[in-house]
């Protein structure tokens, strides 16, 4: 279901990933930027050696400080600070774990911001959950899917939004909640729009 390839994995300061594929999807990682705030849970990964380590440093442990680069400035939270260095980089296929499960402004934030980087800097990111993943998205698309397969859309300033693939009807929603609880019909799913979009895709089946 997963076919993207990352540049880079982002690990943020929410809560930690469980679920298989997240885990893989690390485990593969090219290149590893830890928030500093998330490095406490990430201690026991052996991916840690090869990590950078973004933020203002008030979290880090000794033993990893020669591996920080500190960005004091509050205007933006680390997840963006990360962003911004893989973009510096070269990095901008990227993925995003640890985004998502503790605070929900957190969570909001974070899944917001991922509109923000694709708008902005160009970075074609995924944000994983333990339950399914985030992909931003403009105009005509056409993505993999799986039969029974839960999908939610956020507009984002679309006027036209329709969909080929999906069980119920899309249109231009006006409310985030207009566009969840959808599912795929096959392996693909077609999309026609006019402006930006948010995907939501669960790694579980419905009736699995």
């Amino acid at each position: 279901m997963i076919t993207k390839k990352f540049d880079t994995v982002i690990v943020a300061n929410g809560q930690f990933p469980r679920h298989a594929i997240p885990l893989e999807i690390l485990h593969q990682a090219e290149h590893l930027v830890v928030c500093d705030g998330a490095i406490a849970s990430f201690q026991s990964s052996e991916k840690i050696g090869e990590a950078v380590i973004i933020g203002d440093g008030d979290s880090v442990p000794s033993e990893y400080r020669n591996r920080l680069i500190q960005i004091d400035e509050q205007d933006d939270n680390d997840q963006t600070k990360a962003t911004r260095y893989c973009v510096e980089k070269g990095w901008k296929r990227i993925a995003y774990l640890g985004s998502t499960g503790l605070r929900e402004d957190h969570t909001l934030g974070n899944i917001s911001l991922l509109m923000r980087y694709y708008r902005e800097m160009g970075v074609e990111g995924t944000m994983f959950t333990d339950h399914g993943f985030f992909t931003p998205a403009y105009g005509n698309q056409t993505i993999p899917s799986t039969k029974g397969q839960q999908v939610s859309i956020f507009n984002f300033g679309c006027n036209q939004l329709t969909a080929e693939g999906l069980r119920w009807d899309t249109y231009n929603f006006q409310e985030w909640w207009q566009g969840t609880l959808n599912e795929a019909l096959g392996d693909s799913i077609s999309f026609r729009a006019d402006g930006y979009y948010l995907i939501y895709q669960t790694y579980d089946i419905k009736g699995t």
